[in-house]
């Protein structure tokens, strides 16, 4: 492609609106345009970038055994309404009618969807298994979209279903899409951990993320720094701490006035902050009751709300409020456990990180009063949960190694479902003896458009992108240094020889000066550059530089094609020379 015909509209001031790199790189780089707050245009290179993406993601899934298909975008509303998603999606859900007052919306997933595909004609369990995937568009009305491409309302996704006769068998499916989506990253050029996860309103038990590292990752995840532990701190668990055994004296009653934070309390009374437990007020909400809950933590740990709706089997769990709290008699700032009783109307629980025979200071539920020496199942009793969220130095749950924070970005999500919509959608076959059995199935999501956004995140510097080699929208830019027609001679030369070899080449031939060709050079990302300038063409030679390093090198310009083609195959994309 000549530079000087693309539609490449840069853009030399960063959008206001744009705060993570991807999203000013995208703009500035003329990747993508925004339309409506949450959607996005693709233009050439972007677009470039997506299906190579994409297609990676296809050739992987063949690979694998998967058959694609394509599924609606726009669908009745009678298939959430069959698995109860329709109510529990809630806004996020953008919905519409027809002229004849039908209900519809725009699918946000096709788990449903392909549920019913596959129970209208898989009978028998001689036609299973099934592994079928799409690559798609799909809808949610995000509260808040930003960032570009990593959280829109409108993106592209790859979304695959196993279906199987049981679970052992589905847990076979899994770990071959598992393989997978391992093949999957590394083509794409990207450092990733696979780390356990929350299913959210997707479900499944089962649930691992492939999390792409980033510094601007909006997730946390732990990772073992001795074995192959990684989670995300929704899910993440560590070590549990040993009992111990030393005698604790009797509950003391202490006047602590206005202190009613853990720090306050902890300097007031001289103990550490880890000595001291701190309670969290919840309203839990389940699916056919809402309740309230007191959560007590250790005065120095946090409480994750994933974990704390995993822990209570709820759908959600929010802070609850000042009036709620009254209507139980609570003491805010000064809330302890003792003395009271898990019920109905409020629920107790202890982090297991209290769960250690020690004596902590708590609240005495009496404004300026707390209570020393309160040991939990001595003192106060309530079920035991694991809500607190694991972070740097705690011990690993598999072998005792330290854990270490990172930040990261979902790029996949795979799970086993089991028979959480198939037996909801009466999607049965015939086992061998005649009896009709719900099958088993797995669900497997790749945000691709996501992954354009994604890449750059964990690749690019100062001047702009650095595209892996695989994904790039061109694997080279072939930049002549001057007017003179030997120069552009010999440019044009490389660039119609590496389109021969089937090398991906941007030619620019714009009537600018070198500078500006470097400078958008390294915007657009482009991993390779070959510079034919005036005095290395007059000693036979062209300046190669890779856009992830500082070295420039001189190659002979008899051997420069080759030498690009060799650094494209090493980069991990198959040539196919042009006849």
């Amino acid at each position: 492609m000549r530079y000087s015909s693309a539609f490449i509209p840069t853009l030399k001031e960063v959008p206001k609106d744009a705060t993570t790199p991807s999203h000013v790189l995208l703009l500035r780089g003329g990747f993508v345009r925004m339309v409506g707050a949450g959607i996005y245009e693709m233009l050439p290179l972007g677009l470039r970038v997506l299906r190579k993406i994409a297609d990676i993601v296809r050739e992987e899934m063949d690979r694998s055994g998967s058959q694609e298909v394509l599924m609606p975008a726009l669908l009745p509303a009678e298939y959430f309404r069959e698995t109860g998603r329709w109510d529990l999606y809630g806004d996020v859900l953008i919905r519409m009618k027809d002229r004849k007052g039908g209900e519809y919306h725009l699918g946000p997933t096709h788990e449903e969807i392909i549920t019913d595909m596959v129970r209208r004609d898989v009978k028998s369990y001689r036609q299973l298994p099934q592994s079928l995937y799409q690559v798609q568009m799909k809808f949610r009305d995000e509260p808040r979209p930003r960032a570009g491409l990593l959280r829109c309302r409108e993106f592209m996704m790859k979304d695959a279903y196993s279906f199987d006769v049981s679970e052992e068998k589905a847990f076979a499916s899994y770990g071959v899409m598992r393989e997978a989506y391992h093949r999957i990253f590394k083509r794409l050029g990207l450092e990733y951990r696979i780390v356990e996860a929350d299913s959210g309103a997707i479900g499944g038990k089962t649930s691992a993320e492939f999390q792409v590292l980033a510094q601007t990752g909006e997730d946390a995840i732990v990772a073992c720094t001795k074995c192959d532990y990684a989670a995300n701190v929704e899910v993440a668990t560590s070590t549990a701490p040993a009992k111990k055994t030393d005698a604790v004296g009797a509950m003391e009653k202490v006047a602590t006035p206005h202190k009613k934070t853990i720090e306050d309390v902890a300097t007031f009374l001289s103990v550490p902050q880890s000595q001291t437990m701190k309670a969290l007020f919840f309203r839990v909400i389940r699916k056919d009751s809402v309740s309230n809950a007191l959560v007590f933590v250790r005065g120095d740990h946090e409480a994750h709300e994933v974990k704390v709706a995993n822990a209570l089997g709820a759908r959600e769990v929010v802070m609850g409020t000042a009036d709620e709290a009254a209507k139980h008699g609570i003491v805010t700032g000064y809330i302890g456990p003792q003395g009271r009783a898990s019920s109905k109307d409020l629920e107790v629980y202890f982090d297991r990180s209290l769960d250690t025979g020690e004596g902590f200071v708590a609240g005495a539920n009496e404004e300026g009063f707390h209570t020393k020496n309160v040991v939990v199942g001595r003192d106060a009793s309530g079920t035991i949960v694991d809500v607190r969220t694991v972070g740097d130095g705690d011990a690993c749950p598999n072998c005792m190694g330290e854990l270490k924070s990172y930040r990261g970005i979902e790029g996949g999500h795979i799970f086993v479902l089991g028979t959480h919509y198939s037996a909801k959608m009466g999607c049965t076959f015939l086992d061998e003896e005649g009896n009709s059995k719900p099958i088993v199935m797995g669900c497997y999501g790749i945000g691709v458009s996501r992954l354009v956004a994604t890449a750059i995140e964990q690749n690019h510097d100062a001047d702009g992108i650095r595209w892996p080699m695989t994904i790039a929208p061109y694997q080279v830019i072939v930049v002549p240094a001057g007017k003179e027609d030997e120069i552009q001679a010999a440019a044009l030369d490389v660039y119609t020889k590496l389109g021969a070899l089937g090398v991906e080449a941007l030619l620019d031939d714009r009537d600018e000066r070198p500078g500006v060709k470097f400078k958008d050079a390294d915007l657009l990302g482009i991993p390779l550059r070959v510079v034919v300038g005036k005095k290395g063409l007059a000693e036979g030679k062209v300046e190669l530089k890779a856009r992830k390093d500082k070295d420039v090198s001189m190659v002979p310009v008899g051997e420069i094609v080759d030498k690009v083609a060799s650094l494209v195959r090493e980069g991990g994309v198959r040539l196919i020379p042009k006849s």
